[in-house]
């Protein structure tokens, strides 16, 4: 059946059970939202800016483990998708972005609203597609989706010209994907798990390390089953929070530069660290030539090139994490050895109780500020661990990362590898599209919740219940605490004198205020908040001077932490 472009592409989205699209509309794409109008499967929700439509579209794909959909026009509505795009390629979070375009034979001679988003967004793109014929269209988006998913997922960008949209042809969606030179290798070799565990099984300070591949590749109750197998404790990145329970006697909490102090000593006085589905970042590492100086290194990921990337491997393994872990779990469950190993390291799990004891993650009270840390525990303690969090970037990201336990993976969601500001929000509400039935609350700060503050419109215009707290101290926090600590306390250009009255800002959106200036006020006022019905902003002026600890100052070992 001939169809336009427009139509095969609405069409196939149906057909590959995409059930929202995050978008914003323009001239270049009109015929898809006229196709949208009449499709009844495909909902769209209208954005406020493109760079918040991507953050939407990657925050329903870290919560559901979907793809996430994204659709703008040409020119400018294609060039602020950027950092979206760069926040999900470096969190490889499947997204797919169509962008409009400029007819055909228009493209290169500066038509209005164009821009060469593929040459772009190449950098920061797993793959992407300038559509050049119609015919070509429904194969092109069945790609889309299967190289964002597959593998090491990323965004993928599909950039459609104006006339291949309006141009009929045959409807045609292969069943399957067969792609040149793309073959994800999906089993580990079993030699080499069999070396990986001979080794580990050596050890007597054994660590595992655990990132953000974990959660992609819903291999987290394989993980959990391999550490308590053999008693192992287990440290996670920023991006692996909730891949390992965090209220479990086994998990030391985050490491790198606002790690914990436990975490951060127990990697460096490792002898073997298994490392799976992280990439070793220098926010991890600390100062590269003394990372996990007396270890050796069992490697685990599904992209082999990022294997080796950043420090020595001894055993590496190319695989996906479920098919890796279960394999290693066959080879130790119930077995003997596994109980020697055990009793063997009780002793180093001994040294990383003690110093979880004598150096917790901890603050000052005070007198009078509100702590932000203390904001988080209550946010914990009222939801007892089981909302959604996304984040915004800076203080508040750490803070929310080191104070809140993830038990379960896929409630916390945060920009790691950029460090977006103005992600929390919009990414709150795609969870929260995602997840209907869930608390969504984004822990943010002020000068990060005004980046993309536009998108309180779209929440009350869906009434998409997302709680915002605002974690207040009139400053670009971590900005400022690197002045203060390394810059003599010249804080150049950090603080924020003109602040919003967020009340009353929630208010003219539609939404609903709610303000915390003192220290007794707080449960009261984000239960009120959180019981409130629809979108909600909750402002919580905390104490100004307050920094995140510990911190591995730039360039040092993770040995050499300031502390509290």
């Amino acid at each position: 059946m001939q169809m336009t472009g427009a139509e095969i592409f609405v069409r196939a989205l149906a057909d590959l059970g995409v059930d929202i699209v995050f978008g914003y509309p323009g001239g270049a794409v009109l015929n898809i939202y006229d196709a949208l109008f009449k499709n009844t499967k495909v909902r769209h929700l209208l954005c406020r800016h493109e760079q918040g439509a991507v953050h939407m579209a990657d925050g329903y794909a870290r919560a559901s483990g979907k793809t996430g959909v994204c659709l703008v026009t040409s020119g400018p509505g294609a060039t602020n998708t950027v950092t979206g795009l760069a926040t999900a390629y470096m969190d490889s979070i499947p997204v797919v972005v169509f962008t409009g375009q400029v007819p055909t034979l228009l493209i290169g001679n500066d038509a209005f609203q164009e821009a060469d988003i593929v040459g772009i967004s190449r950098p920061c793109t797993k793959h992407n597609y300038l559509v050049k014929e119609t015919k070509d269209l429904a194969r092109i988006v069945r790609e889309a989706f299967y190289i964002a998913s597959t593998g090491r997922p990323g965004p993928v960008l599909v950039d459609m010209p104006k006339d291949v949209l309006t141009t009929p042809a045959e409807y045609d969606l292969p069943k399957e994907v067969s792609l040149r030179g793309y073959h994800p290798n999906y089993e580990g070799h079993p030699r080499q798990v069999e070396s990986a565990v001979r080794m580990l099984l050596t050890a007597e300070r054994p660590v595992v390390y655990a990132g953000g591949g974990v959660i992609l590749s819903n291999a987290s109750p394989e993980l959990a089953e391999l550490a308590r197998q053999l008693s192992l404790p287990v440290t996670t990145t920023l991006m692996g929070m909730g891949a390992f329970p965090g209220s479990d006697p086994l998990c030391l909490g985050m490491l790198g530069m606002h790690g914990t102090y436990t975490a951060n000593m127990a990697i460096s006085h490792a002898d073997v660290i298994l490392a799976v589905g992280a990439r070793f970042d220098d926010r991890v590492t600390g100062k590269i030539d003394e990372f996990a100086p007396h270890a050796r290194i069992i490697h685990v990921d599904i992209d082999p090139t990022s294997i080796q990337k950043n420090v020595p491997v001894d055993i590496p393994i190319v695989g996906d994490l479920k098919d890796v872990l279960r394999k290693m779990i066959r080879l130790v469950k119930g077995k003997k050895e596994a109980a020697a190993f055990r009793e063997k390291t009780s002793a180093w799990r001994g040294q990383t109780a003690a110093w979880a004891k004598t150096h917790p993650l901890t603050y000052k009270q005070g007198k009078g500020k509100i702590k932000p840390q203390y904001v988080v525990e209550q946010i914990y303690r009222i939801t007892k661990g089981n909302a959604i969090i996304t984040t915004e970037v800076g203080q508040n990201q750490m803070w929310a990362a080191q104070f809140y336990t993830y038990d379960r993976p896929r409630t916390f969601l945060s920009s790691g590898g950029l460090g977006t500001m103005g992600y929390g929000l919009p990414a709150a509400i795609g969870a929260q599209v995602a997840m209907p039935e869930r608390l969504v609350i984004d822990i943010a700060g002020d000068g990060s919740i005004q980046m993309n503050i536009q998108e309180m419109a779209t929440a009350v215009q869906y009434r998409i219940p997302v709680k915002v707290v605002i974690l207040n101290n009139g400053a670009l926090g971590m900005v400022r605490q690197w002045q203060e600590l390394f810059f003599q306390g010249k804080y150049s250009q950090t603080c924020l004198p003109q602040i919003p009255d967020f009340v009353r800002l929630a208010e003219a959106y539609g939404a609903k205020g709610f303000r915390a200036t003192r220290h007794a006020e707080v449960p009261d006022v984000l239960r009120k908040g959180f019981a409130a019905e629809g979108p909600v902003l909750i402002d919580v002026v905390v104490d100004p001077g307050e920094m995140v600890y510990p911190m591995v100052p730039a360039g040092a070992p993770l040995t050499k932490m300031l502390l509290v």
